[in-house]
């Protein structure tokens, strides 16, 4: 098995948040118990636990990013995101945190930002930011100051 990232998030409402990431993420938990259900997608380096409980959503965590080897993988994961009828923000060739990338956002049921992306290339000089994170936020429902997540590049 290929390393993978393992984030363990806490939601308000699991079977809100289990149909989000079904559709996000694109397949059935790999595991169910009374209040867990942990994800192992194909496509995203990511091991996924949700529970219930604890600290809950947006400020728990800025965003989390899944950079993909190729705009190819980008747009399939748009498309399919897309047909299962999330809400998403597109920001292509766009200039954002020192890199110019190809990406798409969602926001799952806690507010809790993913961005989907391939970096292009990296701006070695001076370049200007294109910040269009606060235009994204409006129209997932939430504000922001900076293009790479809350008021701070990453």
């Amino acid at each position: 098995m290929s390393a993978k990232v393992h984030l363990h998030m806490h939601v308000s409402d699991l079977a809100k948040s289990r149909e989000f990431y079904e559709k996000f993420l694109g397949g059935d938990p790999v595991k169910v118990k009374p209040g867990y259900v942990k994800f192992l997608p194909e496509w995203a380096p990511v091991n996924l636990a949700l529970s219930t409980g604890g600290h809950i959503g947006a400020g728990t965590i800025d965003h989390v990013g899944v950079q993909v080897e190729s705009v190819e993988t980008v747009m399939t994961e748009l498309a399919r995101v897309k047909a299962a009828g999330l809400a998403v923000m597109e920001e292509m060739g766009v200039n954002c945190c020192h890199a110019n990338q190809d990406k798409f956002w969602v926001k799952d049921p806690d507010g809790v930002e993913w961005e989907v992306y391939h970096l292009n290339y990296d701006l070695e000089g001076d370049e200007e930011e294109r910040n269009r994170r606060p235009n994204r936020l409006a129209m997932l429902g939430t504000t922001a100051s900076a293009c790479c997540g809350g008021s701070s590049s990453s």
